[in-house]
This record gives C-alpha cells, sequence and structure tokens, in this order.
C-alpha cells in the first residue's frame, strides 16, 4: 500500500513541477513582453537613482550643439510623454532611464533656504526598502513613522496616487541639496518630495 501511495506521489510530483516551471518561465516572459511594450510601472523598481546631471557647456559657437534637443514644453510646462502609452509625468523606464530628471542643475525651484532642515531620511534607499504609503496626500503623506512633503512644482504628477496603499521606494536626489525622490512602483512615476521627520 506504502508503495502504490509512494508511487502515486511521484507520479503527481512529476507532473506538477515541470507545469510550475513552465508557469513560472511565462510569467517571464510576459514581464520581458511588457518591458518591450515600453509600459512603465507595473511592479518595476529601480535598481538605482538617476545619475548626477552636470550642467552643459555653452558652445563657443551657437551652431555647435544645436543637435541636441531641448525638451519639449506645452504652455510652459515640460512634456514627459516620450513614448506612446508612458504617462505625462516624470518617470522611470525598464532599463533604468529616469525620464524627467535631466537638465534640472540649475533649475532654481529646487532651490531650499534650509536643505534637510528635519533631518534626513534614515529609512533605507532603492530596491531593498519599499515602503507602502499608509495616509496624507501631496502635502503630507507617511509610511513607517516617516513623513513626507511633494514638491509643490509636483502636484501635478501625483493625481492617482492611492495615498492608503502604493508601494514607494526613496531615491536620493544627487542633483538637489534637501529632496529626494519617491518612485512609485505601481505607476512607474516619480516626484520630489521633502522629508519632514
Amino acid at each position: 500500500m506504502r508503495t502504490m501511495l509512494s508511487g502515486c506521489l511521484a507520479a503527481v510530483l512529476i507532473t506538477i513541477v515541470p507545469l510550475y516551471c513552465q508557469n513560472r518561465e511565462q510569467q517571464h516572459e510576459q514581464q520581458r513582453g511588457q518591458e518591450h511594450n515600453g509600459r512603465v510601472g507595473g511592479g518595476y523598481i529601480p535598481p538605482h537613482g538617476p545619475q548626477p546631471t552636470h550642467p552643459q557647456a555653452q558652445p563657443a559657437h551657437p551652431q555647435q550643439g544645436a543637435q541636441k534637443q531641448a525638451p519639449q514644453e506645452h504652455g510652459g510646462q515640460r512634456s514627459f510623454h516620450d513614448v506612446p502609452g508612458h504617462p505625462e509625468a516624470p518617470h522611470v523606464h525598464t532599463n533604468g532611464e529616469w525620464v524627467g530628471h535631466e537638465g534640472q542643475v540649475n533649475d532654481p525651484r529646487f532651490h531650499l533656504d534650509h536643505p534637510f532642515a528635519h533631518g534626513h531620511f534614515t529609512g533605507g534607499f532603492g530596491p531593498g526598502h519599499v515602503f507602502h504609503l499608509q495616509g496624507g496626500n501631496r502635502d503630507r503623506f507617511w509610511f513607517n513613522g516617516f513623513y513626507f512633503s511633494v514638491a509643490p512644482f509636483d502636484y501635478a504628477y501625483v493625481a492617482d496616487w492611492l495615498w492608503d496603499s502604493d508601494p514607494i521606494v526613496i531615491y536620493e536626489d544627487p542633483d538637489h541639496p534637501g529632496w529626494y525622490l519617491a518612485y512609485n512602483s505601481r505607476t512607474g512615476t516619480y516626484v520630489h518630495v521633502e522629508y519632514l521627520g
């Protein structure tokens, strides 16, 4: 009886394990397909924050550097809609490219009279530290006892954030002292945030 039971169990395992592996492989193929379809968000978490932006040197002659395209602007607002289906907000491609972070080094909107006025965020940065929003709104939100505020110039980019559940990853902003970047892995968008303590 035990031999027959062991044989049946082995037969079931021989059938189930390959099906499980095949299902996992199909899930990975789907994820890779989504990346190739140009989607952002959907749980993707960048392995690191953006690279520091270096101010562009002024060309000696006006014609030099003319092939570089300035960011598109619509009615005074910069456009982030770089690929069909991507959000009209700063976002991260699945290859780790931070769209919208370049070219903002000398932007006066980022000036803070007292950078890190409430101290430095110590909860952890990057993909090993995924937090879930626990309440608030763009003016003041929190998770795990840490409080933040979205930069007023980024308010429009958080209209679809779910303040009681969205997964957020915090990255240091290499160009703007006093600011952090809050990346929403559900939407694939990010905004500048100030730590409130």
